[in-house]
Order: C-alpha cells, then sequence, then structure tokens
C-alpha cells in the first residue's frame, strides 16, 4: 500500500488515516461515492464554510456523497494542536456530522501522504496542485479517481460543485 515509486497512480483508496478521535479509517470504505476532501482550520476567515460544508452533508449524503475534512495549522497557524479542542469547536461550534481526521500537513516537506497524492501529478495522474489555504476543495470520483479541485474561497454549495454531485 502507498507504494510511491510505483508510476500508475494509485486512487485514494489505497490510503488509511485516522480520524479525529484515532480510529483507523481505510478509505476504501468510500468506494462508490463521490468523496470532497476539505483541508480545514478553526481560527480562520473562512472557517464559517464549516457550516455550509454541513448543509450540503445533510443535503446530498444520500445521493452517495460524503465530505471529509482534515485539519491544519499549515496556514497562519489558524488551528489548535489538540485534536480534542478540533474535535469539540467542531461538534460544539457547527454541530458536524460529516467525519474529521486527525491533524495533519497539507504541504511542506511534512506533508501527509494522501496531500502529497492529491497534489502532485505524479501520484495522482492528473494534475500539479498546491494547497493555496484553509478550506480547499478536492474532489474524488465513485471509483476512487481525482477530478478537480476548488480555490478555498470556492463556497461548498457552489453550482459547479452542486452540479458534480447531481451528475
Amino acid at each position: 500500500m502507498n507504494n510511491f515509486n510505483n508510476s500508475d497512480p494509485i486512487s485514494i483508496y489505497d490510503f488509511a488515516v485516522k480520524t479525529i478521535d484515532g480510529n483507523d479509517f481505510d478509505m476504501s470504505s468510500l468506494k462508490g461515492k463521490k468523496v470532497m476532501i476539505v483541508n480545514v482550520a478553526s481560527m480562520c476567515g473562512l472557517t464559517p464554510q464549516y457550516e455550509q460544508l454541513e448543509q450540503l452533508y445533510k443535503e446530498y449524503k444520500h445521493k452517495n456523497f460524503e465530505i471529509i475534512a482534515f485539519p491544519s495549522a499549515d496556514f497562519a497557524n489558524q488551528e489548535f494542536s489538540d485534536n480534542e479542542q478540533i474535535s469539540n469547536f467542531c461538534s460544539t461550534t457547527y454541530g458536524l456530522s460529516f467525519t474529521i481526521f486527525e491533524r495533519i500537513s497539507v504541504k511542506g516537506k511534512h506533508k501527509h501522504p494522501l496531500y502529497q497524492w492529491l497534489t502532485e501529478k505524479s501520484k495522482n495522474g492528473r494534475k500539479n496542485v498546491p494547497v493555496l489555504w484553509n478550506f480547499q476543495k478536492f474532489i474524488i470520483d465513485e471509483e476512487g479517481n481525482w477530478v478537480d479541485y476548488f480555490l478555498p474561497t470556492t463556497s461548498p454549495k457552489s453550482k459547479k460543485i452542486i452540479e458534480w454531485i447531481n451528475n
């Protein structure tokens, strides 16, 4: 698993990550679903997007759609250092019901392998995409393939995202 020396791109299903409460999560459990992956932060000017993300999730989860969020402090250190604080903030402030994962790095030399796959053409087979800020969105199809990304300032409920979910 996670063999990055292979020239063939791997799918998102080859990754295992940890949820915010430390449980193992096999990304292959998302097979057959459209997935939006978002790097998030609790103390960012874009943090109110959590509300739109939750609305989007509630509206479309019945259509085999998942949102998964990865807290990161890579941009202006705008995330709590403790996973428990992050979890408490997400549940008490926004009542989030989609899955939040443990805090990771989404850029730089400590970039998580999943984010290496999301941002490097040599791994995803599609495009090089730097993560520009908190709340950048990557979308993955039902077969685990990298489809596209949306800038941090793009509303989670933008027309393009809704159209992608519905098609």
